[in-house]
């Protein structure tokens, strides 16, 4: 058990800027096999947009809560997703070439693509969520938990099905490029799931078909472009189902 907890104290370490005991060692080893507590932290990142949500709409409207409910997850993260989400529309939007589609992402300026991308993302997931408020707030508390949880195992499961493409060590995301165990892959989708038990089974449904929908689309893309995944596709997986469970959600609202 106290290297369960080592484990999820490395990941929680490694994809948020939260503070972790310091009493927990950490190796590349560690990491490796931290993967299986992504989606863990995604319910904790998800409680915590969820909590400032809640407290702003005390005394604001929903669109200004939600914005600051984002950027909350932003600072918790270090724009972590977010930056990997706009350097994998950069290099997949100016590169050809899998060697140049890399090089583009390994830069760390931002290009057009990765502009209008990410102010396009963030864009999408406010409306969404104001959208979601409009019938509640309870009902918005509960999406951004289950999206954050979910998005977290769907990127996880890119880990467990693809292969790595990175060459270079120096990449930050390199030590987690190892196939998931049986019970590593069983631990990380009972995390992301869990959630949804708090939606309906309507919602529920939405998000999960619009999810799948993308998650498919995503590795299809990076498989036929790069032959695996990067890190940075993680991030922009994490986003882009974020906001499918967002819109799958306000879909099936709309088809009742």
């Amino acid at each position: 058990m106290r290297y369960q907890l080592e484990l999820f104290f490395t990941a929680l370490g490694f994809f948020t800027r939260i503070p972790v005991p310091g009493w927990v060692p950490f190796s590349s080893e560690r990491l490796n096999h931290s993967a299986r507590y992504f989606p863990l932290v995604g319910i904790i990142v998800g409680l915590v947009a969820a909590a400032v949500f809640w407290f702003a709409r005390q005394w604001l409207p929903s669109s200004l809560s939600v914005i600051l409910s984002m950027a909350a997850t932003v600072r918790l993260t270090g724009a972590f997703h977010e930056d990997g989400f706009a350097d994998t529309c950069d290099g997949l939007g100016g590169g050809w070439e899998k060697t140049q589609v890399l090089e583009i992402m390994k830069d760390s300026r931002i290009g057009s693509y990765g502009t209008v991308g990410i102010v396009l993302m963030l864009l999408a997931k406010a409306a969404a969520l104001v959208e979601i408020a409009a019938h509640g707030a309870q009902e918005a508390i509960v999406a951004m938990i289950a999206a954050h949880a979910l998005s977290r195992f769907a990127s996880t499961s890119l880990i467990h099905t693809l292969p790595y493409v990175r060459e270079d060590a120096t990449s930050k995301s390199k030590p987690l490029a190892r196939q998931l165990s049986t019970m590593e892959l069983a631990i990380a989708a009972c995390c992301g799931l869990a959630p949804m038990l708090l939606l309906g089974a309507v919602e529920a449904l939405g998000a999960g078909v619009a999810v799948l929908i993308v998650t498919g689309w995503s590795a299809r893309i990076f498989t036929r472009r790069l032959g695996g995944y990067t890190g940075d596709c993680l991030g922009a997986t994490q986003q882009g189902t974020e906001l499918a469970v967002y819109l799958g959600i306000l879909i099936a609202w709309n088809s009742i």
